[in-house]
This record gives structure tokens, sequence and C-alpha cells, in this order.
């Protein structure tokens, strides 16, 4: 679960979404594509983790002393549990994944819905490490989903124009 809730280990993953929009969409439409993802994941860490995590104030359950007996907690690479920060609600991992997974299923309709299950286990080993809740993952999730519409209604409209040019 550590290996699935860091980043460095899913970079041929993102290449290869990379790879297949600018593939699958031409260049112009599929660099677009690219860009908005990279926005939504922005919009998506932005919002949860720069206004959300701040206001709310809520400590993750390893950071709860009533619960710090009974959470699992992981040891990173060098030995020091791992905690995460101080607040958890919501999720950013859960976020980032949901948007990119509902990204992907509007833009190619509903065939890269395997994306979900993607985001599940991504939010899911935040749960297993000890620094979400189940509610931080679904809000986060929900958070993601709701960037990503709005960043596929922008691209809609910037991928039509290009396509009158």
């Amino acid at each position: 679960m550590w290996w699935i809730s860091a980043r460095t280990p899913w970079i041929p993953f993102y290449v290869f979404l990379v790879v297949a929009m600018v593939m699958r969409l031409r260049w112009k439409k599929g660099l677009l594509a690219v860009v908005s993802i990279v926005l939504v994941v922005i919009i998506a860490d932005r919002f949860t983790s720069g206004f959300m995590k701040p206001h709310f104030k809520r400590p993750r359950p390893s950071h709860e002393q009533k619960l710090r007996a009974t959470t699992h907690v992981v040891k990173d690479a060098n030995g020091h549990e791992y905690r995460g920060g101080a607040y958890g609600f919501a999720s950013s991992h859960s976020a980032n994944a949901f948007g990119m997974a509902m990204f992907m299923f509007l833009l190619f309709r509903g065939h890269w819905r395997w994306m979900f299950a993607w985001a599940f286990v991504v939010a899911y080993s935040r749960i297993y490490l000890g620094v979400h809740y189940p509610g931080d993952i679904l809000v986060g999730g929900l958070v993601g989903c709701l960037a990503a519409w709005f960043m596929y209604q922008v691209y809609k409209r910037l991928a039509g124009v290009m396509v009158k040019e």
C-alpha cells in the first residue's frame, strides 16, 4: 500500500496516459487533453490541500490520540512511522485519482471506466495507511470528479474551437 500511495512508481502509468491521449486524439486535441488533466489535478489538489484541510482542520486518524493505539501505521523507507500531515479532510490523493479517472471517462465516452478501479485502489491505500477516514476519501473523490467535469466542459469548448479553425 505504501507503493500504491506513492507518486513516483506511477510515472510510467502517467506517461502511458499522455501517449494514449495524444495518439487517440491527435496532437492538438491530445495536448489540450493533457493540459486539461493537469489542470484537473491542480484544481482538485489545491482545493483539498489549500482550502479544505486548513479550513476544517480535522486531524488524520494517525494523529488522533484516541485512535493511535489501534491505527495501522507503516514505516517509510527510512524506518520512520508514516502519519501524513496534521489534517486529512479531504483526501488529495483521492481527489487527484478520481479527477483523472473521471476526466478520462468523460473524454473517451466511458471506455476508460477501469480507471475508477485504479482510483479506488489509490484511495483505499490512504485508509490502509491510517492517514484518512472513509469520508475523507469520499469527499476527495467527489471534489476530483467535479473538477474533472468542469475541466471537461472547458476542454469541449476549446476543442470545438480548434475544429472550426
